[in-house]
């Protein structure tokens, strides 16, 4: 898993009009290529009557997974300058649509590429691009006795924590960066004389600076 990645925080949406063609830029985050495809029927079943439903996609940790569609525009206007906007953005599993109803004055080539741009900028803008962080989940079961002293250095070194439960002993749910954990249960180790026990749980991505 990366240990940071650039994407849209929401599906958002954002129209604009061009020549009087209106152009209408949606947004989505998507975890597979079968979100991707869903979300693009889904925009191209809102917009039957449109003129077009352009779209592209990406998504894997290495880019893997790239596709683009003009739908019935000339080729390479559409679906790739959409492409080339998530690519120039660094942003990874987003998908893109950007829904054209034609004004019935003609762009020309360069036009399009212009204006499919500017959607799926638009789109984005709309979804808000944020960075997600990888954090791994850390379970610290202690006595009831250390609970304050443990929660004071979390809170003086701005270590996320998540739900603390209450047991014959307690049990704090640390998140520290993934790459830190190593360093963070050494840390947790000597602050606590070793009394400490921690299993690590799952990674989760948090959006960076919240």
């Amino acid at each position: 898993m990366l240990e940071k990645y650039k994407t849209v925080r929401q599906a958002g949406e954002k129209e604009i009009v061009i020549k009087k063609s209106r152009f209408i830029g949606y947004v989505k985050p998507v975890e597979n290529e079968a979100d991707a495809i869903l979300f693009i029927e889904e925009i191209k079943k809102k917009h039957w009557n449109a003129t077009h439903n352009c779209s592209a996609y990406m998504i894997g940790e290495r880019d893997e997974i790239q596709k683009q569609s003009d739908d019935g525009e000339p080729s390479g206007t559409a679906g790739k300058p959409i492409l080339e906007v998530i690519k120039n953005q660094g942003l990874k599993n987003v998908a893109i649509v950007v829904t054209r109803y034609f004004g019935g004055i003609m762009l020309g080539a360069g036009g399009l590429i212009r204006a499919y741009t500017d959607g799926a900028v638009a789109a984005i803008e709309a979804g808000e691009a944020v960075t997600k962080v990888l954090h791994q989940e850390v379970y610290v079961e202690l006595d009831y006795t250390w609970l304050g002293k443990v929660e004071n250095e979390l809170r003086s070194r701005s270590i996320r924590t998540g739900e603390t439960m209450f047991t014959e002993k307690v049990t704090l749910c640390c998140l520290p960066f993934h790459q830190e954990t190593k360093a963070f249960i050494d840390w947790m180790t000597d602050l606590t004389g070793g009394q400490a026990v921690m299993t690590e749980g799952d990674k989760v991505y948090f959006i960076e600076g919240e």
